[in-house]
């Protein structure tokens, strides 16, 4: 296949990406830039193309993975960035508030049993405490969305019985 025909193929399916990257960001500057993202992979990976195949489903196929791959590299700069902060204003909170110091649970307290919940359900919970809805959660984690509204049910349960238990 010659350059210039994998490129108007390319141009061709670049319309029905808008409404699967507004599905996956939820935001249209981020499918925006995530189409672009998409063309660019596509274009510079064409040789990995098998000529007869679905090439909506492999450009689908590239948005979804850059899509993973973000997410995962903004949780792991968020996991850094946020480790210190947190400990700083709990201190500096602590100091400040007499309330903090008659609670009888810390947020590390908190924060240990959530870190200590089965993975299969501890994921969907920090996922929806990042403020992913369901439907992104259910997308990223390939589960069905009752699956996941399941699981994080599971997790507040399981959270509240715990920190009742040590309050």
């Amino acid at each position: 296949m010659q350059v210039s025909e994998f490129n108007s193929m390319i141009q061709e399916e670049t319309g029905y990406l808008m409404p699967f990257a507004i599905n996956l960001t939820g935001n249209p500057e981020d499918a925006k830039d995530l189409i672009q993202e998409t063309i660019y992979r596509a274009l510079s990976n064409s040789e990995k193309y098998v000529d007869g195949t679905n090439l909506k489903a492999w450009m689908y196929t590239i948005m979804r993975n850059i899509f993973i791959n973000n997410y995962r590299k903004k949780m792991r700069e968020q996991a850094v960035v946020e480790k210190v902060p947190h400990e700083q204003l709990l201190y500096r909170f602590e100091s400040s508030c007499d309330c903090l110091q008659e609670m009888k649970l810390t947020i590390k307290e908190i924060a240990e049993f959530i870190h200590h919940l089965p993975e299969l359900i501890r994921l969907p919970f920090m996922l929806y405490c990042d403020g992913f809805k369901y439907r992104e959660i259910a997308f990223v984690l390939r589960e069905p969305i009752g699956t996941i509204k399941s699981r994080i049910h599971f997790a507040r349960k399981t959270l509240q019985t715990r920190i009742a238990a040590n309050a």
